[in-house]
């Protein structure tokens, strides 16, 4: 038996823009010149792209591998092209073992049959046998939190208990690789941390699983190694905090960049005292790191921080003034540096830093990047929310009642 689960060597997809043909006069002679020409080897026409560019890696049995990547970047068609939904235009793909794939909420469901019977079915779709499923079937639905609901048609169930079944049934498959892409963002949730659970579980059991999400927390607590796929090009591949340091690099877009006065924010970053960045453990200390460059002649500076959940709410805020420190003016071409240490004492999860340049006494704002670099926070406990208090359970006890008490004593 070969010690890899998967291989993709040399794996290309191409893609058209558009509609080409509009009648079939037009279509049956572009086939047979494509047939005529080896389609396969060709080079692109103008209206054409690769999705997925010269995609080479090994993946051993047993790994947890997430992928990762802005919109686009090639993740779903490179999981459609591992579970045989698609074929490359050219390059080979090898899949040692039973695969179980979840691509999309609710695939194989009929809306018109019920919960029970898309169990049957979207089973034997995977691979079950009919006993199989049967003796799995409590177990499948008492995860999908669906006993209410298991004999109501699924047209009628929310995106999230769609989410649930079909995760359920796929994750009950026992496979030798599980291939999950995005789904458990449909759920709740305690549902998203069951199906993290649960998918250690089937890891634990010697299957190798692939996640892709945009949950960066979930990927770097749950994957041993990851990649980062952008433009349909894998350009890192390695532990997963290498690679979710250099996706956040690439995703600090400063979109929102305002330049409104005589100063500007030209670098931002937080990290350790080591130099780690990306990836931070609650409470871990950090240093932020802010420099300012005038554009002219800048009175009177100071640099705001503000950190936002993955929801955009607000959970810090503060600034170089209000924390005591004068504001520094400023000669055209002459540069400052701002740092901040602080101690993450946040819940897990994806964080964005902005950062502004402000003038307190007649209220203007010089500069403004948000995000100006965003970072994620795990933690060992299970604690959920934007901030973490470090529990520790020091007492669980039962009181019996007094009466009780004494006939106990007596």
């Amino acid at each position: 038996m070969s010690e890899y689960a998967l291989r993709m060597q040399n794996v290309y997809k191409r893609f058209r823009r558009g509609e080409k043909h509009d009648s079939l006069r037009d279509l049956v002679p572009s086939l047979v010149k494509r047939a005529v020409r080896g389609d396969r080897e060709r080079a692109l026409a103008p209206e054409e792209f690769w999705v997925l560019n010269d995609i080479s890696f090994d993946l051993r049995r047993g790994e947890t591998l997430g992928i990762v990547g802005h919109n686009g970047a090639g993740k779903s068609t490179m999981l459609k092209h591992l579970s045989g939904i698609m074929e490359p235009t050219r390059g080979s793909i090898e899949v040692n073992g039973r695969l179980s794939a979840l691509i999309e909420v609710g695939a194989g469901f009929h809306p018109d049959l019920t919960g029970r019977e898309n169990v049957f079915l979207n089973g034997v779709i995977l691979g079950m046998t009919r006993q199989e499923i049967k003796r799995k079937f409590d177990e499948i639905v008492a995860f999908a939190e669906l006993e209410d609901f298991i004999d109501t048609p699924v047209k009628r169930y929310s995106s999230g208990m769609f989410a649930r079944l079909g995760f359920s049934v796929a994750a009950h498959l026992e496979p030798d690789i599980l291939v999950i892409d995005e789904v458990l963002s449909v759920g709740d949730f305690a549902f998203q941390r069951k199906g993290l659970d649960k998918m250690r579980a089937v890891a634990k059991g010697g299957a190798t699983v692939i996640f892709v999400s945009h949950n960066l927390q979930a990927v770097a607590e749950f994957c041993e190694r990851g990649i980062l796929l952008e433009r349909g090009r894998v350009i890192e591949d390695g532990p997963t905090d290498q690679v979710v340091r250099r996706y956040l690099d690439t995703a600090a877009v400063h979109s929102d960049r305002q330049v409104a006065g005589p100063a500007r924010i030209t670098r931002t970053t937080i990290s350790t005292a080591d130099g780690q960045t990306g990836r931070f453990i609650a409470g871990q200390p950090a240093r932020i790191s802010v420099s300012v460059e005038a554009l002219s002649r800048a009175e009177k500076v100071a640099v705001v921080l503000d950190v936002f959940n993955t929801d955009f709410y607000e959970v810090f805020n503060t600034s170089s003034e209000r924390l005591g420190q004068e504001p520094v003016s400023l000669d055209p071409g002459q540069r400052a540096e701002c740092t901040f240490d602080v101690e993450l004492n946040l819940g897990p999860g994806t964080y964005y830093l902005g950062v502004y340049l402000y003038r307190y006494d007649i209220q203007r704002e010089y500069d403004h990047i948000f995000p100006a670099t965003s970072f994620v926070v795990t933690s060992d406990r299970d604690t959920r929310g934007a901030a973490n208090l470090f529990p520790v359970l020091s007492r669980y006890a039962v009181i019996a009642p007094p009466e009780l008490a004494r006939r106990v004593a007596n």
